[in-house]
């Protein structure tokens, strides 16, 4: 089945050489989409559409932008944080130990429920123009319950993260090292052929560095691609071995050297920032233009989670960056989609191109602008997910 999506009004492809006007955006104007199976066939002027048999979607002057590539989730858990959320805005300060709070909840509840829980946030995303989700385990932490939150994981995406090194169990308080003895073992092994990412929280709390490393390297030899939490909480060295280690992303990089943006900079490291935790915690927001002057490649995703996090709106997360954090309408889109793939190594998302993944997203607005322009606003009216409308009317 062919599907032309015509009539848009603006159509950012993060393409270069696409756009008329330059910049990374690659933006068409009066433009069409050729959608041909799960693929895209063709992009251009309206003027300029190839012949032959197709459906015809006309979206009225409306833009068309690539769907966001989320690429730090967590959404394989039970129960919520309210209350910890509510002593926050009072005044109390943010820490890692509530994750454990999460761990009980998640222990308890059946699969069934874990997985009609990550469905309807799965479905909540998608609302939202969202077609690439990264999701990570985390909340279970014994062998058993990492091992269930990655398998299930696995039915919605192909992006699973290994994230047993979250925090230190309860049982294990005070035996950190017998848990990365575990971690790095027995819990590897069974949750690894789910996975295709391992990941470590490397703060004061959770990790040291020479642990985080071990769990890293342990999963390196696993078959498992590399990301770490670091920079969140405070300064330390996380971001520096993680650079070293080859880390597809460095996710929350808050706290960041002269070396550390340095080394970053000088890599194929993505640095994930992740505004909406800072808008629940309270925190200082990580200094992207920072980031984005030396040369880093940025990428936005929400950090989906009970306790720090607890949105699927990238939207929102741009609407955050651009306020919050300095960047451009234009380098927030792009680090939401493009910078997003790049984080997962990903050429097939992130792009309106001929061969990539057909992910497109309609906007009830005129231009991409109006994602931070009107924060707030359900603006997504269509979203297509690998050529297929699942969001929307035809």
């Amino acid at each position: 089945m062919r599907t032309l999506v015509t009539g848009i009004g603006e159509l950012v492809t993060n393409e270069p050489a696409a756009g008329r006007t330059g910049g990374p955006l690659g933006i068409v104007r009066d433009a069409a989409v050729l959608i041909e199976g799960e693929r895209i066939a063709w992009v251009g002027a309206s003027k300029d559409v190839p012949g032959g048999e197709h459906r015809v979607v006309d979206v009225g002057g409306s833009a068309v932008i690539p769907g966001f590539v989320d690429s730090h989730t967590h959404l394989v858990f039970a129960g919520d944080r309210a209350p910890e959320f509510e002593a926050r805005m009072a005044g109390r300060p943010y820490a890692a130990g509530g994750i454990r709070t999460t761990v009980a909840a998640t222990r308890v509840a059946t699969e069934e429920h874990l997985r009609a829980r990550l469905s309807g946030f799965v479905a909540e995303a998608l609302a939202q123009g969202t077609t690439t989700l990264e999701v990570k385990s985390g909340y279970g932490l014994d062998v058993g319950h990492e091992e269930r939150l990655v398998r299930l994981a696995r039915e919605v995406t192909d992006e699973v993260t290994f994230l047993g090194a979250h925090v230190v169990p309860l049982e294990l308080a005070g035996r950190s090292e017998d848990y990365v003895d575990l971690v790095v073992g027995e819990m590897l092994e069974a949750c690894a052929p789910h996975a295709r990412w391992i990941d470590v929280f490397c703060e004061e709390g959770a990790f040291t560095v020479a642990q985080s490393r071990r769990i890293l390297e342990a999963g390196i030899a696993a078959g498992l691609r590399p990301r770490i939490h670091a920079g969140q909480l405070g300064p330390g060295d996380g971001v520096r071995m993680a650079v070293e280690l080859g880390a597809a992303s460095v996710d929350h990089a808050t706290f960041l050297s002269d070396d550390d943006v340095a080394g970053l900079a000088g890599s194929a490291t993505v640095a994930t920032l992740l505004p909406g935790a800072e808008f629940s915690t309270r925190q200082p927001y990580p200094d992207a233009r920072r980031l984005l002057d030396a040369g880093v490649t940025v990428a936005l995703a929400s950090d989906c989670n009970p306790g720090s996090s607890f949105t699927t709106s990238m939207p929102f997360v741009i609407a955050l960056a651009v306020r919050e954090m300095s960047m451009t309408p234009a380098e927030a889109l792009w680090a939401a989609t493009a910078g997003g793939a790049r984080a997962l190594d990903r050429t097939d998302v992130g792009r309106i191109a001929v061969g990539a993944r057909a992910d497109l997203v309609q906007l009830d607005a005129p231009s991409y602008r109006h994602l931070a322009y009107r924060p707030g606003v359900p603006l997504v009216t269509r979203t297509w997910l690998a050529g297929e409308l699942r969001v929307g009317t035809r």
